[in-house]
């Protein structure tokens, strides 16, 4: 046998077999944690592919690579990848754990973003409310009806889900109020879900509407402005609590007034964003910002 006809067999055949051979799908992930919401990063490990086509188990695909995935609430998930290479398919599928949040976290879905909030057991007749709520579906396909820059974005009016552009908006509710929950170390800081409810004179216990909420915006203030408040108030606040109004911002002239009973936790640029549209002479963003209300679980 010829030098020549020797390098062929041994450098070249090994190739051409490995070029002709199935491809092999594999992955791995990592993640902050796997508790619902959990965005998990895939990693690839696949091999003498060309294409893949990921099955995440909760009804989303991906054809990326690597993809990150957010898994929204929890369940055990059956991942499949399937790794192609010309006719020549290989499947490969693992469970994924997503444990529940212990805590009680809804999602705001907008076209501009979603907010992630985290409702306070400190307020438990506003939270089991606005679960009961998100859980029959009663705010999906509302609007963000009233929404003023450096203040707080309202929603929560049943009213404005056939509302027409322009309309007045602001009265609707589902027939029943909530006893105030104030709460000393729940305060109007940027991102605070508060309820909205009608004024003192018709309503001097502060009842708060069954469903209208608002999301403070609000400002960064003074240390004096904060001692101006506190003073005014009777209030105390904490120090974390005057490094968020004096940092990030709120409106604390809201405190024992309106009781707040969440807070976002993820998503905080949504706020900004929606407060910076452009708005009619009540408020009414010019276009609808419509929002569906999911609870994680």
């Amino acid at each position: 046998m010829s030098l020549l006809h020797r390098f062929f067999i041994y450098f070249f055949f090994p190739i051409l077999a490995a070029s002709c051979g199935k491809p092999v799908a594999d992955f791995t992930w990592t993640g902050e944690d796997q508790v619902a919401p959990a965005a998990i990063s895939f990693e690839n490990k696949s091999e003498r592919a060309e294409s893949y086509r990921w099955d995440f188990g909760d009804g989303n695909t991906s054809e990326e690579a690597s993809p990150l995935h957010t898994f929204a609430g929890s369940g055990n998930y059956a991942v499949k990848l399937l790794a192609t290479k010309g006719t020549k398919t290989v499947a490969k599928e693992k469970r994924l754990l997503v444990t529940a949040p212990l805590d009680c976290l809804v999602e705001i879905e907008t076209d501009y973003g979603n907010m992630l909030i985290r409702l306070s057991n400190a307020t438990p007749q506003h939270r089991d409310n606005f679960i009961k709520l998100a859980d029959e579906g009663y705010f999906d396909g509302m609007l963000f009806h009233r929404v003023i820059e450096g203040f707080m974005l309202q929603g929560g009016d049943p009213d404005s889900k056939k509302a027409k552009l322009g309309e007045s908006l602001g009265t609707g509710g589902p027939g029943y109020t909530l006893p105030a929950e104030f709460v000393d170390s729940l305060v109007h800081v940027k991102g605070a879900l508060a309820a909205a409810r009608q004024g003192d004179q018709v309503n001097p216990e502060k009842r708060s509407s069954g469903s209208q909420f608002y999301i403070v915006q609000g400002k960064p203030l003074s240390r004096e402005e904060l001692d101006n408040m506190e003073a005014r108030k009777g209030i105390r606040y904490t120090k974390e609590q005057r490094d968020l109004y004096t940092t990030i911002g709120g409106t604390p002239f809201l405190d024992r007034e309106y009781t707040v009973f969440g807070r976002v936790i993820k998503g905080m640029e949504v706020i900004d964003k929606i407060a910076a549209m452009e708005k009619d002479q009540r408020d009414r963003p010019a276009q609808d910002i419509k929002m569906k209300v999911r609870v994680v679980k």
